[in-house]
């Protein structure tokens, strides 16, 4: 990890601690919607979508703007600030909408920062170095996750599964989050951007758009692909207790600290479509493993969602970094495809669920899933 910017490293513990606050509520709230608040996986499914949408989908605006107007940092201080002050009023809701309403503007900050901070990592990464520089940074965001998630566990372990301790939880995020925001506002530089000249029209160039054309396969692998929530009720449905749900995203966030950095040092040296090839993999072995409907199978299958997980992010935002030349706007193209295809796929899946069953569902994801693996290996040019 030599030779990694100093703004990288501290982006890194801002991301670690916002994470944190984010796994310590995510691996319950689809059983604080479905069991405790009596809603229907269709209800869930659209919370899903909803979040995942205004979570990606702004991130093309905030891309956008970084690149036209130079304001990177002021967005990045803004999206962790509103993120971390949503997460502890989920503790009062009582109803799907205003979870819906609340876990949207959750996103919505995590949407305004996403783009600017790629484009800050990408800025302060070295030559020839950018897929190491976005492992760290990977590694440090999902140090955060095992960390919330160990918390969480550990705080129904002693505590309990109740109502009371599942909201208390929620308000419990605001330490973490608040953390995140004092350092990146006080201890990140902005980084050096010229706009371009206000009387010359922006527009993409040839290279952002070849990059933006060679993200679909993702896109579409990310519609058939089922949110982590779904993994949740899945592994409920098959009988692991709520207790032990958490240690479901340990396993997963393990995977995804151990791997991150060297998955970042692949990319630089065997190239992004071997790393992709091995991500898609990842991702149908983790929904063939679902459709076994045993615990067992279960567990490993949160080790490789945590592959596809990872492999997948570091190996695009790389592709970027090295293939784009407006990259903020670039990302932001990225995250609002992920939002479209992402929340369709989430409020497809909680239908088919909610109307046809789990089996139903988990066949329709992992058909298309593997459908979009033989379509990149044939078609796909990374």
């Amino acid at each position: 990890m030599k030779n990694i910017d100093k703004n990288v490293v501290m982006l890194g513990w801002v991301s670690f601690f916002t994470d944190m606050a984010s796994a310590m509520i995510n691996p319950i709230l689809p059983i604080f919607v479905v069991v405790v608040l009596h809603q229907g996986m269709d209800k869930l499914g659209i919370i899903v979508a909803i979040a995942t949408f205004v979570s990606y989908a702004l991130r093309l605006v905030s891309g956008y703007i970084s690149d036209r107007y130079g304001i990177v940092k002021p967005l990045v201080v803004g999206g962790y600030a509103l993120s971390a002050l949503s997460k502890p009023l989920i503790g009062f809701t009582h109803g799907y909408k205003s979870v819906s309403a609340l876990k949207a503007l959750e996103r919505l900050g995590k949407g305004l920062r996403s783009a600017p901070k790629d484009l800050m990592i990408s800025s302060y990464s070295k030559a020839h170095a950018s897929g190491k520089t976005f492992g760290f940074h990977k590694t440090m965001d999902i140090a955060g996750e095992l960390s919330g998630t160990v918390i969480l566990f550990s705080a129904l372990l002693y505590f309990g599964e109740s109502e009371t301790v599942m909201r208390t939880i929620f308000y419990a995020t605001l330490v973490p989050g608040l953390i995140g925001v004092l350092l990146v506002a006080f201890l990140v530089k902005d980084i050096a951007h010229q706009p371009p000249e206000s009387h010359i029209a922006f527009q993409l160039t040839v290279k952002d758009k070849r990059s933006i054309a060679s993200l679909f396969f993702y896109f579409g692998f990310i519609f058939f692909f089922l949110n982590e929530a779904f993994f949740t009720m899945q592994a409920k449905e098959v009988g692991v207790s709520i207790a032990l749900i958490p240690l479901l995203f340990v396993v997963s966030s393990g995977v995804q600290t151990v791997v991150s950095y060297p998955t970042g040092l692949l990319i630089d040296r065997y190239g992004v479509r071997k790393v992709l090839i091995f991500a898609y993999s990842s991702g149908v072995a983790s929904l063939a493993l679902l459709m076994m409907q045993e615990a067992l199978y279960s567990w490993i299958a949160y080790g490789f969602l945590g592959l596809f997980t990872v492999a997948s992010l570091n190996a695009n935002r790389a592709f970027i970094s090295q293939t784009a030349d407006n990259r903020g706007s670039v990302y932001g193209v990225f995250y609002a495809g992920i939002a479209l295809f992402g929340a369709l796929g989430a409020y497809v899946s909680g239908v088919i669920w909610e109307l046809l069953g789990m089996p139903t569902a988990l066949l329709v994801s992992l058909s298309g899933a593997v459908l979009l693996l033989f379509a990149f290996l044939f078609l796909g040019e990374q």
